[in-house]
């Protein structure tokens, strides 16, 4: 015991003096620079003064440019433009907003409490998070799931294997790639706006305030996170709370398209419409679009005319008034058009 007393010790004292030599050096380096900036604090001085005198002095002038006759008549021959722009921005976060009414099985409540002698750290524990979005599972089913993702998200999150399930993950399909198509699009024509307006703002501005005149001209800002997009998780914890691991499966294009296809597949159709109808994926969006010559099949507006519109794809037939998803029922319409049109079903 004595000589482990000792050792722990004899420890002690070469960490304590590494760290000394350590803040030895420190000090000796803040010495120096504190010296250099004494002995040079003259030149120092006007770098400083110099440096914040151009600062302020560009404040003000972009202040009172920004409030200048000139900027205000550019502003307003862009006008209609970025109205449109900040419309587009409007459209797409109310696409963000699709609904997927998709949880796991609620088994109630309760609460849990240690009472072992022993004092167990059980650190895992703290990780648990009940949520309608994440399913306590085992080991195996956690693993299972990262093979087999989009079998194990409908068995364990009670996904119906019906048509309206299929419908229902085939509009939040349409309305995520809306999302991600419009975000690019707007993204390109603001770009565009602000490209044929750049000769007429001065270089400064265009250099260092270049979010302040998007701001300024009335852009509203873009928001790019795929925030919107939901995400199932699988969570295992071991009953002693000392491993655990999860598997995450995102609901993006990607994995609805497949799961669009897995639904199909499972689904026991009606005669009725068993050869009738289509799966509203990515490729038959495509397809739509090009045989509609990526027109608006309603105001006759086409990508050829406004180089960054958004085509959407559009029920004529609205699904909840018993329309399908079937080439002959589905048409190319503009974000405008088909903003207004909403489930109206049109001559």
């Amino acid at each position: 015991m004595k000589s482990k007393a000792e050792g722990a010790l004899i420890l002690l004292a070469i960490i304590a003096g590494i760290l000394i030599y350590i803040l030895k050096i420190i000090l000796n380096i803040l010495s120096s620079f504190v010296d250099a900036i004494v002995y040079y604090k003259t030149p120092i001085l006007i770098v400083i003064i110099t440096c914040l005198g151009v600062f302020l002095a560009y404040k003000i002038y972009s202040l009172f440019y920004f409030k200048s006759k000139k900027f205000k008549t550019i502003k307003d021959s862009i006008k209609n433009h970025t109205t449109n722009c900040n419309n587009l921005n409007h459209h797409i976060q109310e696409l963000q907003c699709s609904y997927i009414n998709i949880k796991s099985y609620d088994f109630g409540q309760s609460s849990m409490v240690d009472s072992s002698r022993y004092n167990f750290k059980r650190k895992e524990w703290s990780k648990e998070v009940k949520d309608d979005r994440i399913h306590h599972c085992s080991a195996t089913v956690c693993k299972n799931a990262s093979i087999q993702p989009i079998k194990y998200f409908c068995k364990y999150f009670d996904v119906e294997k019906n048509e309206e399930t299929l419908s229902n993950f085939e509009k939040v399909l349409n309305d995520f790639t809306s999302v991600e198509e419009g975000i690019i699009l707007l993204q390109s024509e603001r770009d565009l706006i602000l490209s044929s307006i750049s000769k007429s703002i001065p270089s400064l501005i265009n250099l260092f305030s270049k979010n302040k005149l998007i701001k300024k001209l009335g852009f509203e800002t873009i928001d790019f996170n795929d925030l919107y997009i939901p995400v199932f998780t699988f969570q295992y914890i071991s009953a002693g709370g000392n491993s655990s691991s999860k598997c995450e499966i995102k609901l993006n294009i990607e994995n609805l398209n497949k799961l669009i296809r897995y639904l199909n597949d499972i689904i026991k159709w009606r005669k009725s419409i068993a050869g009738q109808r289509a799966l509203m994926t990515s490729k038959l969006r495509e397809k739509i679009k090009e045989r509609d010559n990526y027109t608006c099949c309603k105001c006759n507006l086409s990508i050829e005319e406004e180089q960054n519109l958004l085509l959407e794809i559009d029920h004529i037939i609205p699904v909840s008034k018993g329309g399908l998803t079937s080439e002959n029922n589905l048409q190319t319409l503009c974000w405008r058009c088909n903003r207004i049109k909403g489930a109206k079903i049109e001559n």
